[in-house]
């Protein structure tokens, strides 16, 4: 029986022993990160195909929700860059109902996954993987903030990575120079800000506590109004941010396109669920605790069932706020649920004013943080790796760009699992071994037999795995259509050294077994683990080749071939 995951929050933990001075903490960096949040939500919500609001309700929405019902003591969770190239795709192919329909039954395999214990699994995905479609993804991420950065007169952005190339190429004429000073201005705003403010941080330490993007986004803000610069705003291309939550809805639904929509409810789950783990992980080595990997998948898997009936896109953890949210001294999910209330109420109260936010800003932040998504530095190392990693890694990277994600992760794994049996199989080696002194007059009993010379005993030791991809190692051991080379007597197969076997290897036994039967020969094995002793016993291989046959050592079994020999030179004699 299926022993289920325990659904315990991480939030019921820590409010055990929790003090005031801990709230403090806690609000502090909560207020914190909902002020870094802020404009992050709004940027990835247009850079999905989607209203700035919806941003904003993601991040409030399931930012609580996954800090309430987490894993994590100091996870962040909200919209996420790495959702970004697939919100859009599948907006601009499916539409935003459909997304609706996307990210709920996403949410439903998250909490399936976690309740089934598959948050220890995810870690086994490949690092190239990662890396890979973490890249990639920084790469579309990029690009698609172009039409902005220049100011491109392009009324909709193609979502495929050629297509983009092709609309920016043949709009290049139309680019604004007010919104390229406003974009050039910003990133070096964000980029240099931390180095700027360090002179000023020893006489004015609040300095440091506000971040180059909020810097941006308000100076840009204010200089664009301030100049009556000619760009695109928030609120000139999506009129104005409603100051306040909606109200649920079901949208109307097309049961023929929703069909279409296993793929996509896959990858934002699959992709939901790694982004999570993994910025989990970083909070644990920043706030020295240890998430519940299956908890955390059902706090994610709630976020995203609920998040989009008021119109939000998929959520996750985010590993930029948590970071933040960590290193400003969080100590529970109380932290959290405080940025998604700091987020409400600015919402609330100043949500009009995002309206004057330029879209070259946010091509700034997104370009930005594109660029931190970006694994340069492994790039450089690649040259150090084996052509595996390589391969993988370059592979989902350039998959990921050219065609989409889904089929990225797919091909991905694919390399990762062909190449993982290429090794183990190269691993495993069955070597001959040498006899003791008392066989070596086998050779004359051989030519009294058969009149041909051959080895009457053979002895091996297999190390490491035999399963399906390793078999043709035993199959080479002895080939009955050979018949110039005479089948042993007896062939010992030495096994303390294999670690496991699988139905195949059993199979490739039974037929080798089976093929010296034939020409009179037996086959021993001994000194088995506990595993091939155990699938060796219960596939009924024991039984073929007699239980006198599957022996404690190698010593026994030289004595059973000893004995097996004296009665083969009785038969002979007696004939």
């Amino acid at each position: 029986m299926i022993k289920l995951a325990r659904f315990h929050p991480k939030i019921v933990e820590t409010l055990k022993g929790y003090s005031a001075k801990d709230f403090v903490k806690d609000f502090s960096s909560g207020l914190t990160v909902g002020v870094i949040a802020l404009p992050l939500a709004i940027a990835f919500a247009i850079a999905s195909g989607l209203k700035p609001e919806a941003g904003l309700i993601s991040a409030v929405i399931g930012g609580f929700l996954i800090s309430a019902f987490g894993g994590s003591r100091v996870q962040i969770g909200g919209p996420a860059g790495a959702f970004v190239v697939i919100v859009y795709a599948i907006v601009e192919r499916y539409g935003v109902a459909n997304l609706i329909v996307s990210t709920f039954f996403a949410g439903i395999l998250l909490v399936t996954m976690g309740l089934f214990r598959v948050g220890n699994l995810i870690r086994f995905i490949p690092v190239a993987i990662i890396i890979g479609f973490t890249s990639g993804i920084a790469v579309l991420i990029g690009f698609s903030q172009v039409r902005d950065a220049l100011g491109l007169e392009i009324e909709k952005l193609p979502s495929d990575f050629f297509s983009q190339i092709k609309a920016f190429a043949l709009h290049l004429d139309t680019a604004n120079p007010h919104a390229i000073i406003l974009f050039v201005i910003s990133l070096c705003t964000i980029i240099l800000w931390p180095k700027l403010i360090s002179p000023l941080v020893k006489k004015w330490a609040w300095l440091s506590h506000i971040p180059g993007i909020i810097v941006a986004l308000i100076g840009a803000s204010i200089a664009a109004d301030l100049f009556d610069l000619s760009v695109v705003t928030i609120g000139s291309r999506f009129g104005e941010i409603p100051n306040g939550i909606p109200a649920p809805s079901i949208p109307k639904l097309d049961w023929e396109t929703v069909k279409h929509l296993f793929a996509p409810t896959l990858t934002i789950a699959i992709l939901g669920a790694i982004e999570s783990l993994l910025c989990a992980r970083v909070a644990d080595n920043l706030s020295d605790d240890k998430h519940d990997p299956n908890q955390e998948l059902m706090g994610q898997g709630i976020a995203n069932m609920v998040v989009p009936f008021f119109g939000g896109l998929p959520v996750t953890g985010t590993i930029a706020r948590t970071a933040t949210n960590a290193k400003a001294g969080a100590k529970s999910p109380i932290s959290g649920i405080t940025h998604a209330l700091v987020i409400l109420l600015i919402m609330l109260v100043a949500a009009p004013l995002a309206a004057h936010i330029p879209m070259a800003v946010l091509a700034a932040i997104l370009i930005y943080i594109a660029w931190n998504m970006f694994d340069i530095h492994e790039f450089k190392r690649l040259k150090q790796f084996n052509v595996t990693y390589r391969s993988i890694l370059l592979g989902t990277f350039f998959l990921t760009v050219v065609f989409d994600l889904t089929v990225a992760v797919e091909v991905g794994l694919v390399l990762a699992c062909i190449f993982f049996i290429y090794r183990i199989s190269s691993l495993t080696q069955i070597e001959q071994l040498e006899l003791p002194q008392d066989f070596s007059q086998q050779d004359e009993l051989a030519l009294f037999q058969d009149g041909k010379n051959t080895n009457l005993v053979e002895a091996y030791g297999i190390y490491g795995s035999l399963f399906f991809g390793a078999i043709d190692k035993v199959e080479d051991l002895f080939n009955p259509l050979d018949l110039t080379k005479p089948a042993p007597k007896v062939m010992i197969l030495e096994m303390h050294q294999l670690i496991n076997i699988d139905t195949s290897g059993i199979d490739a036994l039974k037929i080798l077994a089976k093929n010296l039967q034939k020409r009179d020969g037996t086959l021993i094995v001994c000194a088995a683990n506990a595993q091939p002793a155990s699938l060796m016993f219960r596939s009924g291989f024991i039984a073929e080749i007699g239980e006198e046959n599957a022996l404690i050592d190698l010593e026994t079994a030289y004595n059973r071939a000893r004995a097996l020999l004296a009665d083969s030179c009785k038969v002979f004699i007696g004939s």
